[in-house]
């Protein structure tokens, strides 16, 4: 949506920096979370809620055709993870928790195969989609805003961190499950693992129709998108330092992270529990306790105050008493019924009398209501 209304967002330079400041805190806040999960699912998960917020910094900055580019490649290497993961998860008869993982890698060899392409495509790898795409998003930010940039940065790295992280803990060291499930361990069927591989490839090249001209490439995805979404071309020589730079700051990033990550290569038992700083992103910086107290909890309360006093008090009490009422009247009026031909003469000589009484006093009785109201 916002990409497609490009031009009334461009005309508010106030309304994209609250997209991209929004975009940015979603990619950090969701890459820090990620980075304890113990469930597989969990941790891709808030991987797309991070990546989601690369594209809206994206758009933010004013790269428009840069944040749909990233939500293709993005579809490409996710896919492939949640599809690789469900692999993982069919081998290990169901389940998702990573502690109860481990030494997969050669049970599963087409799954960890391709699921260490994905890794490396959403990590920004060189030349990967995810590195083509993200590259062109982090460019875009530092033409607009050197310290968004670092931060997006900083974002891109914890990406890679908790990507790396997951594909340790599951493919590599000892085997933590159970005997049951290590004796059960086996490769997908076809019908699971073609789709991967398909998956793969695309990961891999699936982001040179938009391969920037510093590395000989050609601005189609930009010329598909061109009818609707202007480009953000960055030429010239600064431009291509900035992408030589970035490419080796992605290099040198990547480096470090397989340093960092080597003490998963030797983990044989890892029971997920976290202590300190590491708790609090392990728990989500108890953003979901957060939400139950502010929220879930008042609008609960509420609901039961409308149910309990509004409705069963309240409405239903009024159409009940309509009913009680009109019940009531009834069992009075009926006992008028008494079959007596003496007592509806009584009452129809009476009701004669008062008719003429009315009639022949109706000036006295104007005057007496009025005086009263």
């Amino acid at each position: 949506m916002i990409a497609r209304s490009n031009v009334l967002y461009s005309l508010s330079p106030v309304s994209q920096d609250v997209v991209a400041v929004v975009g940015l805190c979603t990619a950090i806040l969701s890459a820090t979370i990620a980075l304890y999960q113990n469930d597989i699912k969990k941790v891709l998960a808030y991987s797309t809620v991070s990546q989601l917020g690369f594209m809206f910094l994206a758009l933010g900055v004013g790269a428009f055709t840069t944040g749909v580019f990233h939500v293709m490649t993005h579809a490409f290497f996710k896919a492939l993870l949640f599809l690789g993961a469900g692999s993982v998860i069919h081998a290990m008869g169901g389940e998702q928790d990573i502690t109860k993982m481990g030494a997969l890698r050669k049970k599963l060899p087409i799954t960890y195969f391709t699921f260490l392409i994905g890794v490396l495509a959403i990590s920004g790898f060189p030349f990967t989609s995810g590195f083509i795409s993200k590259d062109e998003i982090l460019l875009a930010v530092y033409a607009h805003s050197p310290v968004l940039f670092w931060f997006a940065a900083f974002a891109a790295i914890l990406t890679a961190i908790y990507m790396f992280r997951l594909l340790m803990l599951v493919f590599f060291g000892g085997f933590r499950g159970t005997h049951e499930q290590e004796h059960h361990l086996h490769e997908s069927p076809s019908a699971m693992t073609i789709p991967l591989i398909v998956l793969a490839v695309l990961s891999l090249v699936g982001g040179f129709v938009q391969l920037p001209h510093v590395f000989g490439g050609h601005d189609f995805f930009n010329e598909f998108l061109s009818p609707v979404v202007p480009a953000v071309v960055h030429e010239g020589e600064e431009a291509a330092k900035a992408e030589y730079y970035l490419l080796g700051g992605t290099i040198f990033g990547l480096f470090i992270i397989f340093i960092a990550t080597r003490k998963f290569f030797v983990v044989k038992e890892f029971d997920g529990t976290y202590k300190g700083f590491k708790k609090l992103l392990a728990d989500k910086w108890y953003i979901d306790e957060l939400y139950d107290v502010v929220i879930v909890k008042p609008l609960n309360s509420l609901a039961g105050f409308l149910k309990s006093v509004v409705e069963k008090s309240g409405i239903d009490g009024l159409v009940n008493g309509v009913g009680r009422f009109v019940n009531y009247l009834s069992r009075q009026l009926r006992l008028l019924q008494s079959g007596q031909v003496g007592n509806y003469i009584l009452f129809m000589v009476l009701s004669i009398v008062v008719l003429f009484l009315v009639f022949w006093n109706q000036e006295i009785i104007v005057q007496f209501l009025q005086k009263i109201f």
